[in-house]
């Protein structure tokens, strides 16, 4: 198959979900996978044999999430545009509005379906303030309980997301009980919360059956039906990014330029300044370098058997949380296709990309 391609194995993704399933069962909670991180609709029909639904940041989510995956879906957005409440109602099982200014402006097109808020309560778990929804000046969520309680007879529930890459249970549970400290009066008069997603539970060596109890109180407490919102969670370590030599160079240190691009291709590594995965070891080290034009187009360094040339095949790990979701055409490089490699150990292209759709994406 040509590089570069995105290689989605469902023996890896697997596990993760049978975790989830576990989760589901010994807590009593619903799990619903995040599509702002990944949303490749082909393994789907295998996901959703293990989760209860999606839920969203945008419409066209709200639409995919309905249109490819059995199950609940609920559509959330840090803002609703006029022209978009009646395909999102159309198109969801729960609608979850940012503000309470939101939900006073589409109450009444929306009376009738079930609400939410969603709630900040000003403590999360990032490390970066990028990524933080509690940072100062927050716009995502109502934080004080005063503006939340005149709406309270709209809305059957709340969603707090806080978690980010949180594989601490017990930073978790002290988060939580924070959270019902200060609104819990609140949570209390709800049928149903969602605490987001952000929770790395299928990590390795996580208590996975001491969330699970914590979850199961916390719903009993409140008499309330919770919900989470994996995402990486739900595919980590499932997929990789399949990558090609194209060049070699010394210049200081030995670089290997490859046919894809961190810009590009696995933009979250610009963003936050962080290395690719690589499962390698040895003692030759090379940069491994994207052909874009971008200075520091860099996947990152690694150590390999041998030196790397020109045609040698290099696989990067852990490719599937925010990746297909926000690569782009920057530069005109080719687009990865997209592969799925079956539980029997084939694989067989699901999407590539041509000149038409980067020529289609422009005008």
């Amino acid at each position: 198959m040509q590089t570069p391609y995105y290689l989605i194995d469902k023996s890896r993704l697997l596990p993760n979900l049978e975790k989830i399933a576990h989760l589901r069962e010994t807590s009593g909670a619903k799990a619903l996978l995040a599509l702002k991180c990944f949303a490749t609709w082909s393994v789907f029909d295998m996901m959703s044999e293990y989760m209860d639904g999606t839920t969203s940041s945008s419409l066209f989510e709200v639409k995919l999430g309905r249109e490819k995956f059995p199950g609940e879906t609920h559509a959330y957005s840090v803002a609703w545009a006029d022209h978009e409440i009646d395909e999102v109602l159309a198109s969801s099982d729960k609608v979850i509005f940012n503000t309470a200014a939101q939900l006073t402006r589409f109450e009444e097109v929306s009376r009738g379906h079930t609400r939410g808020l969603r709630v900040n309560p000003g403590v999360s778990t990032s490390g970066f303030d990028l990524a933080d929804p509690a940072r100062p000046f927050s716009r995502l969520g109502e934080h004080d309980p005063k503006d939340i309680e005149p709406v309270l007879e709209q809305i059957s529930g709340f969603m707090f997301h806080n978690n980010c890459e949180n594989d601490d249970f017990e930073r978790f549970d002290n988060m939580l009980g924070s959270i019902e400290q200060r609104f819990g009066h609140l949570i209390r008069q709800m049928k149903w919360i969602s605490l987001g997603g952000g929770i790395h539970f299928t990590g390795e060596g996580y208590p996975l059956d001491r969330l699970a109890e914590r979850l199961k109180r916390f719903a009993g407490e409140n008499e309330v039906q919770v919900y989470l919102e994996p995402g990486e969670a739900t595919i980590t370590n499932s997929t990789t990014l399949e990558v090609t030599v194209l060049d070699t160079l010394f210049n200081g240190k030995n670089l290997a330029i490859v046919d894809s691009s961190i810009e590009a291709h696995m933009l979250d590594l610009l963003i936050y300044r962080e290395s690719a995965k690589m499962n390698e070891s040895g003692d030759q080290p090379w940069m491994i370098c994207g052909k874009s034009c971008l200075a520091g187009d860099i996947f990152g360094e690694f150590n390999f058997p041998k030196a790397l040339k020109a045609g040698d095949r290099l696989s990067i790990q852990d490719a599937a949380g925010y990746t297909m979701v926000k690569k782009n055409w920057f530069n005109g490089v080719q687009m990865p296709s997209i592969a799925i490699r079956e539980l029997d150990g084939t694989e067989r292209l699901v999407r590539d990309f041509t000149y038409d759709d980067f020529s289609a994406a422009l005008s």
